[in-house]
């Protein structure tokens, strides 16, 4: 049964994730200096090498533990608990953005535009929450849809282009995302989007009634972004598994030559699965604009477009496999400071783990070789 379990691809993840960690916890005991100054004396003295890396990596993941997870070591329960919340303000953006791309990719299309259609979202919600003036009941739902619409226009249009003009998607998403970040750059030097009485390219703060609120006050960063990113998970479930248009979506994914003959329009639903995609990253970038930052930048999407490819692949696209991969690379990117901080660990370890994951996700048969799984598929093909 255990066996089973880990032969599937749920069980394959949490095994690349696992052994991530472990080379991880290679690097950490190798780039620490207490560690470099016992093993020259492995055979003199095995117990302090043996020791020193144990106290290295140990002291490692136990502080990234407490940055992400809950910080035992805390003197009052707001900090204790701190550590999760900060997680899961990752979590937020990823998720959204890796929700998006798992729409294109269980539909085909590898969209890896995340980034551009992140910007747009920020930049269409930045400038109704900066500029438009409404009660709080009006002006935060309309700040939320314009970030929306600003991630579908943008991603519906790499799909009304593969569709009239049969454009690779990746290609055109690749400029896309360097587009987006150049006319962002662009505006933040012009009165449409530069704050008043600066040379910075910065806005203006965005308006309090049009930000996600704060539900756990303003010491926390965590706001009510995270309900829109559950919301979004179950209406990408929905989307896929419950609907018509997500029938054609998956369809398209398949065999878009069974769906052709089948009387599904191609076209159509190449602009439709784009836009969708486009609107679940723009989302992402209302939660960073309206929530986390309150200004736009040009660091508003920070690296959470890349970062939503490995979450889309590690969660197998599956909308609470997703859910899961972001909370995870949430976790990472919390609990990287902490490590850094108290251990002295280079914070590029994460990224290594990150990369990592993606190599062990991406070559299924390299886990199975590790952990020495058998690949029931092949076996029956023979």
């Amino acid at each position: 049964m255990i066996g089973k379990f880990f032969r599937s691809s749920v069980g394959l993840s949490i095994l690349a994730v696992l052994v991530s960690f472990v080379v991880g916890g290679v690097l950490i005991a190798f780039s620490n200096a207490d560690v470099e100054a016992a093993v020259p004396y492995f055979f003199a003295s095995p117990m302090d090498s043996l020791n020193a890396i144990g106290t290295s990596v140990f002291g490692a993941y136990d502080a990234m533990f407490r940055g992400a997870i809950f910080n035992y070591q805390a003197g009052s329960f707001a900090e204790m608990i701190r550590p999760i919340t900060e997680t899961l303000a990752y979590a937020t953006p990823i998720t959204m953005a890796g929700l998006g791309l798992a729409v294109a990719f269980r539909s085909g299309l590898f969209n890896i535009g995340g980034t551009g259609q992140i910007l747009f979202g920020a930049m269409f919600a930045g400038w109704v929450g900066i500029n438009v003036h409404l009660p709080w009941i009006l002006l935060f739902p309309l700040a939320v849809l314009a970030g929306i619409i600003g991630g579908a226009l943008f991603g519906g249009l790499v799909g009304l282009l593969k569709a009239t003009t049969g454009a690779n998607e990746v290609i055109v998403t690749i400029m896309f995302n360097y587009i987006a970040a150049m006319l962002l750059e662009y505006l933040l030097k012009t009165p449409v989007l530069q704050a008043p009485n600066t040379v910075n390219p910065i806005s203006a703060p965005i308006q309090n009634d049009a930000k996600y609120p704060a539900f756990l006050g303003t010491d926390f960063r965590l706001h009510a972004g995270f309900f829109a990113m559950l919301a979004a998970v179950w209406f990408v479930w929905w989307l896929l598994n419950r609907s018509s248009v997500g029938f054609q979506f998956r369809a398209l994914g398949h065999n878009p030559n069974a769906a052709r003959v089948a009387g599904i329009n191609l076209n159509l639903n190449y602009v439709l699965v784009m836009a969708v995609s486009g609107a679940l990253a723009g989302l992402a970038g209302t939660a960073q604009i309206l929530g986390t930052e309150g200004v736009l930048t040009t660091g508003v999407a920070a690296s959470f477009g890349f970062d939503a490819i490995t979450v889309a692949l590690l969660g197998r696209n599956n909308p609470l496999g997703v859910l899961a991969a972001g909370v995870l690379f949430g976790g990472l990117r919390a609990g990287a400071v902490t490590m850094q901080a108290n251990q002295n660990v280079p914070i590029d370890i994460v990224f290594i783990v990150q990369s990592m994951i993606v190599l062990f996700i991406a070559a299924p048969p390299l886990v199975r070789a590790i952990f020495r799984l058998r690949d029931k598929q092949k076996e029956a093909a023979k």
